[in-house]
């Protein structure tokens, strides 16, 4: 009875989205309403984790924005919102939260392309 009701409560999955693991680049698509008009706005960065949960699954992505402040950014993964991800590179890591990242910056923060 009540995972009927919990099933009913969770947002639809969006097919749109491909797996997103952490230390890929992507950019994502989010669909932006600013008074009566609708515009799409793109954040592009390196996915920090991502984090499972049904209905409260999300990801981080963090950017470097001017003056070399980092901004960080966390999107749930079904949210209506995001028109589309991109991934353009995949990284080799080996953990799943790389928040050690925060503190680097220039060539430290640099991570090892991964060629399948």
């Amino acid at each position: 009875m009540s995972d009927d009701i919990l099933r009913s409560v969770e947002a639809p999955v969006n097919p749109d989205l491909p797996q997103i693991n952490p230390g890929d680049i992507v950019s994502v698509f989010l669909r932006i309403i600013e008074g009566n008009t609708e515009r799409t706005q793109e954040f592009r960065g390196t996915v920090l984790n991502s984090r499972k949960g049904g209905n409260n699954a999300n990801f981080t992505v963090r950017r470097i924005a001017s003056n070399g402040i980092g901004v960080e950014r966390t999107f749930l993964l079904n949210s209506p919102r995001i028109e589309k991800v991109v991934v353009h590179r995949r990284s080799h890591v080996r953990r799943a939260n790389l928040t050690f990242l925060r503190e680097r910056t220039g060539k430290q923060a640099r991570l090892k392309q991964k060629f399948n």
